[in-house]
C-alpha cells in the first residue's frame, strides 16, 4: 500500500478554536439539556399525579358505580358491600372447598378410595405433592350437629369437620397406631351423606380473631388431643409415594403446621339475594 504524506488542513481564521466560538456552543448545548431535563421532570410529576388519581379516586368511583349498575342497589349499600368484601376475603370460611398443605413437608392433604390394610381398615388419608389432584379438596363444615353461616370467617379455636370432597368422608382419627410410623392413625370416616362421629371434629388453632388463608394453622383432635402432622416416610403400591399423614402428641418439632391453598373460598356477599352468586378463587382448583 502506498503512503501519501497527509496534507495540511488549512482552518480559515475564523474557524479557528478562539475559545470563545466553540465556549459558546457548548454553552448553549448545555443549556438545552437542562431545559429538557426540566420538561421531563415536569411529565414524570403530572403522570405521577395522573396515576395517584386513578387509583385513589377514579378507580374507587368506578367500581361502586359498576356494583350499583350490577346489583341495582344504592350507593350506601354497594358501598358496605365492598367495604365487607375487603375485609373478609382474606379469611378461610365455612362452606369453603380448599386444600391444606402442610408448611414443612408441602404436601397436600389426600384422600382417595384405598383402605389401610392395618390400623382401623378405613379409608386412608396421605399427603400429596401433586398441587392438581382433585383428590386433595376439602370441605369445610360445622361440628356434628351444629350449623355455621356459610361464608362466615371460621374463628380461631373454632370446632370445624373437614368432609372429603371426592368421597364425602369426614377428617378422622382414634386411637390406631399409622401404618409406617408408629403415631395416631388419621382416616377419613363416615356414612355416605357425611355424617360420622365426635372423631371427626378438629379445633382450628391459629394468631388473632379468624383464620386467615396465608396464616399457618394447627388443627387439633378434639378427642384424642392430638395434632394433625405429616412424616418424611412415604407408602408403596397402590399409593406410592403419598406422605404418611398422622397425629402427634405434642406440636414441638413435629411438622403440625397447614396453610389453606387452591380453592373455592364462600363469602357472605354470595347469598346476598340482591347479588348474583360468584364465588372468588384463592388460585386454580
Amino acid at each position: 500500500m502506498t503512503h501519501f504524506p497527509g496534507r495540511p488542513i488549512n482552518i480559515p481564521e475564523s474557524e479557528k478554536d478562539s475559545g470563545v466560538k466553540h465556549y459558546g456552543f457548548a454553552q448553549k448545548a448545555e443549556t438545552n439539556i437542562m431545559s429538557d431535563n426540566y420538561y421531563d421532570w415536569k411529565e414524570y410529576v403530572c403522570g405521577l399525579g395522573a396515576a395517584f388519581i386513578n387509583i385513589s379516586v377514579t378507580f374507587p368511583i368506578n367500581k361502586l358505580i359498576f356494583r350499583q349498575m350490577l346489583h341495582g342497589v344504592g350507593v350506601s349499600n354497594a358501598a358496605g358491600q365492598l367495604s365487607s368484601e375487603g375485609r373478609t376475603n382474606q379469611f378461610v370460611t365455612c362452606g369453603s372447598v380448599l386444600k391444606l398443605m402442610n408448611v414443612d413437608y408441602k404436601v397436600r392433604l389426600h384422600s382417595h378410595d384405598v383402605k389401610y390394610g392395618t390400623g382401623s381398615g378405613q379409608q386412608s388419608v396421605t399427603g400429596t405433592d401433586v398441587q392438581e389432584d382433585v383428590n386433595s379438596h376439602w370441605v369445610i363444615k360445622a361440628e356434628t350437629g351444629k350449623h355455621c353461616v356459610r361464608g362466615e370467617p371460621v374463628k380461631c379455636g373454632a370446632v370445624i369437620r373437614l368432609q372429603h370432597l371426592a368421597t364425602s368422608k369426614n377428617l378422622h382419627s382414634h386411637h390406631f397406631s399409622s401404618p409406617l410410623s408408629g403415631n395416631q392413625e388419621i382416616s377419613a370416616y363416615g356414612d355416605d351423606a357425611g355424617e360420622g362421629d365426635t372423631g371427626d371434629h378438629w379445633m382450628v388453632i391459629c394468631d388473632g380473631d379468624h383464620w386467615e388463608r396465608d396464616e399457618g394453622i394447627m388443627m387439633k383432635h378434639v378427642d384424642t388431643e392430638v395434632y394433625l402432622s405429616a412424616t418424611s416416610r412415604t407408602y408403596g403400591r397402590p399409593i406410592n409415594g403419598q406422605s404418611e399423614i398422622v397425629g402427634v402428641a405434642s406440636p414441638g418439632a413435629n411438622h403440625v403446621y397447614w396453610q389453606a391453598m387452591e380453592g373455592l373460598f364462600i363469602h357472605p356477599s354470595d347469598f346476598n339475594p340482591k347479588q348474583q352468586m360468584h364465588h372468588e378463587p384463592h388460585t386454580e382448583l
